[in-house]
């Protein structure tokens, strides 16, 4: 029987089943769920997946819940701003007006 698993990891078992483009998505998502994590409260590399999005400790038997996938999510949310609205305030803060000091003709 030949080996499925030499170039692809675990996604080997799907065969050529599904497509490229997925099944390297399932073998990031795959790794990055198997891979050590480290735990928040004693800072040790024991962090394993109970579930979906529980998080378990060995060493301290901390539970906690955290991503899907990652024990801690790092994606933050960010407003979307249009591209002119952006260029409009560039330009508001390079051309300030300058007010032109007054000059006294003829004073004392």
């Amino acid at each position: 029987m030949a080996r499925r698993t030499k170039k692809v990891g675990s996604v080997g078992r799907f065969g050529p089943r599904y497509g490229v483009k997925i099944r390297r998505r399932i073998l990031e998502v795959e790794t990055v769920r198997k891979a050590v994590h480290t735990c928040p409260r004693c800072q040790a590399v024991n962090v394993h997946r109970v579930g979906s999005g529980i998080w378990q400790c060995r060493r301290c038997d901390l539970t906690f819940a955290g991503g899907a996938y990652k024990p801690v999510v790092t994606t933050s949310v960010k407003r979307e701003i249009p591209p002119a609205a952006v260029a409009e305030e560039v330009e508001e803060k390079r051309e300030k007006p300058v007010k032109a000091e007054r000059k006294i003709i003829g004073g004392p």
